[in-house]
């Protein structure tokens, strides 16, 4: 937190801090917002702006999650009144808190096997054998 004094007596006002919270069912996700890798879960990132954010969590052994996530603006920080939140001492925090459950990777071995029968017809060729 940063705050600013004026003559070194009375403090003016104090940065506010933003910050989104990740975690996942596996924890140890790897989390990426707005195509920024940020860590694995649990993961705290500062932030600075509202709004939405394009959210993926991939795991091994997981299928991989592509979403999105509103990260909401509290009644301190609403225009108007986060002029008045920079002058509480101390300053404010904001904390977005993002919870995802990731689901097991489900290999059918049947439709795998398959498909790599069909990928090996389509390099044989018409003829059975290697171009």
């Amino acid at each position: 937190m940063v705050c600013v004094a004026a003559a070194g007596a009375a403090t003016l006002g104090c940065q506010q801090t933003r910050r989104i919270v990740v975690t996942s069912e596996p924890t140890g996700a790897l989390v990426t917002l707005n195509d920024v890798e940020v860590g694995r879960t649990p993961v705290e990132v500062d932030f600075t702006w509202f709004g939405a954010y394009d959210v993926r969590l991939s795991k091994e052994g997981y299928e991989p999650l592509w979403t999105s996530a509103e990260a909401e603006p509290k009644l301190h920080d609403q225009p108007g009144l986060d002029l008045l939140a920079a002058f509480v001492p101390g300053g404010t925090e904001t904390i977005v808190e993002w919870h995802f459950e990731l689901e097991p990777l489900v290999v059918n071995q049947r439709m795998l096997l398959d498909r790599a029968d069909d990928a090996r017809s389509m390099l044989e060729g018409p003829e059975g054998g290697r171009d």
